[in-house]
């Protein structure tokens, strides 16, 4: 007995594992189990592995091997305790750890992937494409619309056609640069149709992984070889053209498809059209409300920056700010005559108190009996000017507010009336 990995005959007992005799080479280190076989057993074994007269164990004991060994050995005189216990030790060996890290089990997992990848090549389907030459011509782009509806790779292409015929041109060395498969036919009615009816309905013969049929002529004769295609399981589109449109029908669902040869592109339907039309609705409306809202914040800003108050720096002089006075046509308390005087500037506090006396003395000859308020006062100087009454009093440095300015002036008094206050100028007593 050898060492599995190393082959070397140095070695001891190690223990027990599974109820069998564990050895430990003493060259390795490998622990590995009693033989499996007997001497004799192992004899034949490695005289008939291959062909090879020196076979490792690791080798010899992969699946293929072991089923020979039970088909050759194992006879009918054996098949007593002896056939049961080998194949309990068979057993044993193939599910141990020491063989499932082994190479052979690597091989058969490899052998086993293999398969299953072939497998599954023949379970794919494919797509095949047979065109009347004489009767329909695709170019390039219309071939690829044809292959994007099929749910299948387009992998056959078979063009059906007399190629002496002068009408064809060139047409046959461009269909061969695109892969199809030429058929020849003689000249003769319908003669490219019969041989396409003829290989068409045996097409599975040669292609059995086939799964759809694109059946691209408008002669109505075709439709007997869409028919029997459709029996035999097929997906069959029928391709025929109408002035500069492909219509493509899927015999199986009744769908239509519409090509447009002249703008290399699919002709959408009335849904699709309408669905298209909404999504340009809505994405326009969307683009008007982003503007409008973007314009809406500008807006917003510009207000905004028109308010600002500036500070002036302490160091620089301060400059008298000029406040115009702006005419209000709408405003009936100015009289026509006063317009030049009103449309003067507020350079200070006195320009404002005398603009603010023709207000009271227009407003009392309006209505003598009504008391005038502070907010009354404030507004029609609000209307002059253009800008609130307190703005005006803060950049002309003259208070915090309109009303603190009035009580602080010597101009004018005020007095107290529920929530308001009552305005008087002491020069008109």
């Amino acid at each position: 007995m050898k060492c599995p990995r190393c082959e070397s005959t140095s070695y001891r007992k190690n223990g027990r594992r599974n109820d069998k005799q564990n050895y430990l080479c003493k060259n390795c280190g490998k622990q590995f189990l009693e033989r499996v076989f007997p001497r004799s057993l192992e004899t034949d074994l490695l005289a008939n592995s291959n062909g090879y007269t020196k076979v490792s164990m690791a080798e010899a004991t992969q699946v293929p091997l072991v089923k020979n060994l039970l088909e050759e050995k194992v006879t009918e005189k054996s098949l007593g305790s002896f056939s049961l216990t080998l194949v309990e030790e068979l057993l044993q060996t193939i599910l141990s750890p020491d063989w499932l890290e082994s190479a052979a089990f690597s091989q058969l997992l490899l052998k086993i992937q293999q398969k299953n990848q072939i497998d599954h090549k023949l379970e794919t389907g494919i797509s095949l494409l047979l065109l009347d030459a004489e009767n329909l011509k695709l170019d390039v782009n219309s071939e690829l619309f044809l292959a994007s509806i099929c749910n299948y790779p387009l992998q056959v292409k078979m063009a059906f056609a007399n190629w002496r015929n002068p009408s064809i041109g060139k047409q046959d060395i461009e269909l061969y640069n695109r892969g199809y498969q030429l058929v020849h036919v003689p000249e003769g009615k319908n003669s490219a149709d019969a041989k396409m009816i003829a290989i068409g309905a045996c097409v599975l013969r040669s292609y059995p992984t086939v799964k759809e049929i694109l059946v691209c002529s408008s002669d109505g004769i075709l439709i007997h070889l869409c028919n029997e295609l459709q029996n035999q399981g097929l997906i069959v589109y029928w391709v025929r053209r109408q002035g500069q449109t492909l219509h493509i029908e899927n015999r199986n669902t009744g769908k239509l498809t519409h090509y447009s040869l002249a703008m290399a592109t699919e002709v959408p339907s009335f849904e699709k059209v309408v669905e298209q039309i909404q999504d340009l609705i809505k994405n326009e409306q969307e683009s008007i409300n982003a503007r409008l809202n973007s314009l809406v914040a500008v807006a917003s800003l510009f207000q905004e920056r028109c308010n600002i108050h500036i500070k002036h720096h302490p160091k620089e002089p301060e400059v008298e700010e000029i406040i115009p006075v702006v005419d209000n046509s709408f405003t009936p308390s100015i009289p026509e005559e006063g317009k030049k005087e009103y449309s003067a500037e507020i350079h200070n506090g006195k320009t404002l108190d005398k603009l603010l006396l023709k207000i009271i003395q227009d407003l009392k000859i309006k209505s003598p009996q009504t008391q005038l308020s502070v907010s009354k006062l404030g507004s029609e100087l609000q209307k002059i000017t253009g800008k609130s009454p307190s703005s005006i009093v803060k950049k002309l440095k003259l208070g915090s507010s309109f009303t603190k300015y009035l009580e602080s002036s010597p101009t004018f008094t005020l007095k107290a009336s529920g929530k308001e206050y009552e305005v008087t100028a002491l020069l008109s007593k």
